[in-house]
């Protein structure tokens, strides 16, 4: 069921006596390497991506960049990267991530892997690499921090990890898949049963005569996040261990909208995709942001990012389908046993 190729980057083919230049290949590894190119090929969708974002505190970070390369100078080993980073406290931890994320993540990765082999080391990598941020971030000494939700597109594979209450949403053939978890106490309860099994305190503020208001905070700080990186002053139960999910598109394609929570708190996933359903990604980010906004007002950085994963070279523009719930999507999901519970299929 899986179209993923090993490939041979890098290795040689063996060796053969008195090689020159009159030395041939056999015709089944040519073959071989004919079907495994175009097998790639296929597999290298066009992305279309959109941006919008309407400021409060200035916060909000984004990260895109649709061509990236593994290894410099080889297209084949390409892939594209988009983060989504909201800051409290301060912008600190958000510019920091921002800016060393994705060189953590290679950095956890070596460079001579097929890409067969990169895409099964890439989740485990995304962890390390977002918890040496947070531990480099940690000797700047600043009290800010961030959530995070880092999506990699390789391919007709994505995959994303995050830390936070920032969402990554995937529509692919009529249906609606969550990528991300909401690292919020609010809404898990697992997340307060870790803090509180650690010795940590989950509850509301107090208030004079006894009453509890407002979210489930962790004590002492009062984050009401679980998971982020920074946040140095509130303890060591807010972690910046990310859940990572991995999942494999058919050649169908599909939309992934990335947003902050000022998107979320205004609207449901189904709202999103559709108030933007026919449009292009930058005017579908556009109106969103403005639909969200438009519901709750502007009462936080409110960012969108939306990604048009186009594989049939036949689909130039993208108006994708009417959801119908119960029709599949993934040809296959990619993932080595799960380790603490990290990496998951996606629901």
């Amino acid at each position: 069921m899986s179209s993923r190729s090993s490939g041979s980057v890098g290795s040689g083919g063996g060796s053969s006596s008195g090689g020159g230049a009159g030395s041939t290949v056999p015709l089944a590894v040519l073959l071989r390497r004919e079907v495994v190119s175009e097998r790639t090929a296929a597999e290298r969708p066009e992305l279309q991506t959109g941006l919008f974002s309407q400021a409060k505190k200035g916060e909000d970070f984004t990260f895109l960049k649709p061509e990236c390369e593994r290894l410099p100078g080889v297209p084949s080993s390409s892939f594209s990267a988009f983060g989504l980073f909201d800051g409290h406290n301060g912008n600190g931890a958000a510019i920091y991530t921002k800016e060393n994320l994705l060189n953590n993540v290679l950095s956890a990765i070596p460079a001579d892997l097929n890409r067969e082999d990169w895409l099964a080391a890439l989740p485990r990598a995304l962890v390390a690499a977002f918890v040496k941020t947070d531990k480099d971030f940690q000797t700047k000494a600043r009290s800010s921090g961030t959530t995070v939700t880092f999506v990699i597109i390789d391919g007709l594979i994505i995959t994303v990890a995050s830390v936070g209450d920032s969402r990554c949403v995937l529509e692919a053939e009529g249906s609606i898949y969550h990528l991300s978890s909401d690292h919020r106490f609010d809404a898990s309860k697992e997340e307060v049963d870790r803090v509180t099994e650690s010795g940590g305190d989950v509850g509301r503020l107090n208030v004079v005569g006894g009453a509890e208001i407002g979210p489930l905070r962790c004590w002492p700080g009062g984050l009401c996040l679980s998971r982020s990186i920074g946040d140095q002053d509130v303890g060591e139960f807010i972690v910046p261990v990310p859940l990572v999910k991995q999942v494999k598109l058919s050649t169908a394609g599909g939309r992934l909208i990335i947003a902050s929570d000022g998107v979320w708190d205004a609207l449901s996933p189904e709202e999103a995709f559709n108030c933007s359903r026919e449009l292009p990604p930058e005017p579908a980010a556009e109106q969103i942001v403005k639909t969200a906004v438009h519901s709750k007002g502007l009462r936080d950085d409110t960012t969108c990012i939306v990604v048009d994963i186009i594989a049939e070279k036949s689909h130039h523009s993208m108006p994708l389908p009417k959801k119908q719930p119960g029709i599949g999507v993934f040809k296959n999901m990619f993932r080595k046993k799960p380790s603490s519970g990290l990496i998951l299929p996606c629901r």
